[in-house]
C-alpha cells in the first residue's frame, strides 16, 4: 500500500466483513428486543423499564435509562389484526416514512440472508434538520420464534461500514451518511382469534452524539409509530361483505 492511508472516498468493506457484522449485530438486537418485550410481564423483572404513560389510544409507553442513554418502548393490543398482517408494515421503510415524510430513496442494496437485508434510506432537502440531505444505511432482520412470535430488528450500520459499502458511488444532492442513529424493532405476539400484542422498542442515537433533550423529544414521537402503522394495516384490510 506504499504506506498511504486510504481516503474515505476509497475505503471499502468486504462482503464477508459486512455479513459477519450484520449477522452478529442483528442477532444481538433480536435478543434485546425479546428481553425488552418480556420485561415486567408474567412476573419477569422490569429490567429498568418504567411506565411513562398509558394514553387514550391504548398505547402503553415505557422508558429505560442506561447512563446517559434512553430507550423507549410502546405496547398495544390490536384486535382483529394478526401478527402476519401487521408485519407487512413493520419494516424499515414504512417506519422511516413515519420518522420523516421527505424520504426520497429507499433501496435494498444487499441481501445477506433470506431474512436479513441491508437498506439505504435517503432523505431530501425538505426534511427536518436531523434528516435533511442525510443517508442512513440500516439492516433489517425478520425472525419467527418457536412459539410463533414474529420479531423484526432494524438498526443503523456504523458510519465507516456504511460509507465503505459503495465507495465509488457519488452521493446524490450532497447527502451525508450518518451512522449508529437508531436501534429498534418490533415483537409481534399472537393472542386469541386474530388479535395480537405489538411491542415497539427504539433507542435513538445509541452513540450519544445528539443533545439529550432533542433525542428524548424525538424518541417520544417515534414510539407513537405503532399507532400510525396500525392505521396503515387496517386501511389495507379488505372490507367485510355486507350481511
Amino acid at each position: 500500500m506504499n504506506g498511504v492511508v486510504p481516503s474515505s472516498s476509497s475505503w471499502s468493506v468486504s462482503e464477508e466483513s459486512l455479513r459477519r457484522y450484520v449477522r452478529f449485530a442483528s442477532e444481538s438486537c433480536i435478543q434485546e428486543l425479546l428481553s425488552s418485550s418480556e420485561a415486567g410481564r408474567f412476573g419477569n423483572a422490569s429490567n429498568g423499564w418504567k411506565m411513562v404513560r398509558h394514553d387514550s389510544n391504548g398505547v402503553e409507553i415505557s422508558k429505560r435509562d442506561s447512563g446517559s442513554l434512553h430507550a423507549f418502548r410502546s405496547r398495544r393490543i390490536l384486535t382483529s389484526v394478526s401478527p402476519e398482517q401487521f408485519i407487512t408494515v413493520a419494516n424499515a421503510i414504512d417506519a422511516a416514512k413515519q420518522w420523516e415524510g421527505d424520504l426520497v430513496e429507499a433501496t435494498h442494496i444487499r441481501e445477506i440472508d433470506e431474512n436479513l437485508s441491508v437498506i439505504r434510506l435517503r432523505f431530501g432537502e425538505n426534511s427536518k434538520p436531523l434528516f435533511r440531505n442525510r443517508e442512513f444505511i440500516v439492516y433489517e432482520r425478520r425472525e419467527t420464534m418457536q412459539d410463533g412470535t414474529l420479531v423484526v430488528a432494524v438498526a443503523s450500520l456504523p458510519k465507516e461500514m456504511a460509507e465503505g459499502l459503495e465507495p465509488t458511488k457519488k452521493k446524490k444532492n450532497n447527502s451525508i451518511i450518518r451512522g449508529f442513529l437508531v436501534e429498534s424493532g418490533w415483537v409481534l405476539e399472537k393472542l386469541e382469534d386474530t388479535s395480537c400484542m405489538i411491542t415497539y422498542v427504539v433507542q435513538l442515537d445509541p452513540a450519544g452524539w445528539l443533545p439529550k433533550c432533542f433525542v428524548n423529544r424525538l424518541n417520544t414521537k417515534l414510539v407513537m409509530i405503532i399507532d400510525n402503522l396500525r392505521k396503515l394495516v387496517q386501511a389495507s384490510l379488505p372490507s367485510l361483505p355486507p350481511p
